[in-house]
Parts: C-alpha cells; sequence; structure tokens
C-alpha cells in the first residue's frame, strides 16, 4: 500500500555522501522538525531524471527554500556512488540532499517501487514528489508514467506551497 497524505513516513536508513564518505542518515534525521521537498526518480543519470526532472529543483531552489522549505531532497534507487556523481555532475552538490536507497527500502517501506526488470534495471521507485512537515506527508504527486516530470516537478510543487 502506498503513503499518502497524512502518513508518517517510515523510519528507514539511507545513504548519502559526506566529506567523511558514505553514510547512513536516518529518515528522522532528514525529517524530524523540518519542512522538505523530497522528490524521487527512477534512476540518476537516466535522461528524464537527468534532463527534466532534476533541473526543475535546481532552478526553483531559491523558490522553495523562501517558501519556507528547510531541505530538498532526490531519493533514488542507486547506490550512495552514483548519487554523489550526479550531484557533481548536476551542480547540485550543496543545493540538494542527494539520498542513496541501494536496496529499495526506502521505496518499499513507502509503497512506491517500480518493476523496471523487462527494461532490465530492477526494482526502482515510482516517480514523485512530496512535501513533509516534521515527518508528515503534507502533500503527494505520483506521475502516471515513468517518463514523465510534470505532477512531480519544482513547479508542480510550487503551487502546493
Amino acid at each position: 500500500m502506498s503513503i499518502k497524505a497524512g502518513d508518517r513516513l517510515p523510519d528507514v536508513k539511507l545513504k548519502t555522501m559526506t566529506a567523511d564518505g558514505p553514510s547512513e542518515i536516518s529518515t528522522e534525521e532528514i525529517f524530524a522538525g523540518k519542512t522538505v521537498v523530497l522528490f524521487a526518480v527512477p534512476g540518476a543519470f537516466t535522461p528524464t531524471c537527468h534532463n527534466n526532472h532534476l533541473p526543475g529543483f535546481l532552478e526553483n531552489h531559491d523558490q522553495l527554500t523562501s517558501k519556507g522549505v528547510d531541505t530538498i531532497a532526490v531519493v533514488g534507487v542507486n547506490d550512495v556512488f552514483v548519487m554523489d556523481a550526479w550531484s557533481k555532475a548536476s551542480g547540485g552538490e550543496g543545493k540538494i540532499l542527494y539520498l542513496a536507497d541501494g536496496s529499495a527500502d526506502f521505496t518499499k517501506a513507502v509503497g512506491m517501487e517500480l518493476d523496471a526488470t523487462a527494461a532490465g534495471l530492477g526494482i526502482r521507485s515510482k516517480r514523485y514528489a512530496m512535501i513533509v512537515k516534521d515527518g508528515v506527508v503534507q502533500t503527494l504527486k505520483v506521475e502516471d508514467a515513468p517518463g514523465s516530470a510534470s505532477a512531480s516537478g519544482a513547479a508542480s510543487v510550487l503551487e502546493e506551497l
């Protein structure tokens, strides 16, 4: 069952890259006491994710934070090294928190897994965006198709803030 507005996010560990190397970070650390925009992608560097979805959040970073967003985060079912490389290649390092969900633990816990095995990609995440306040989902926008990034794009999220 998928998470919905009004639900509290589950306590799950993700990975992020720090100056000291890969580090675990819990959903509690990410969301407690904060307003967070979290968007999810099927995969770092994939065409829609890299060219359409992520750029909107980078371009609208200042507008999002001016509306009270403490953190903008992206989660992908990729390892921490891929997410770190993506942060550097996209210019998002220091602006967006890149979260690696390598085994899809978070993705499965929120019911957003996408079986892309037929395309040779294994289990990935559906494309979505959510506004989370103090660990509780306020708004959730899920794309009907993984190749679309309109409902879960930054412009759509800005309209909800």
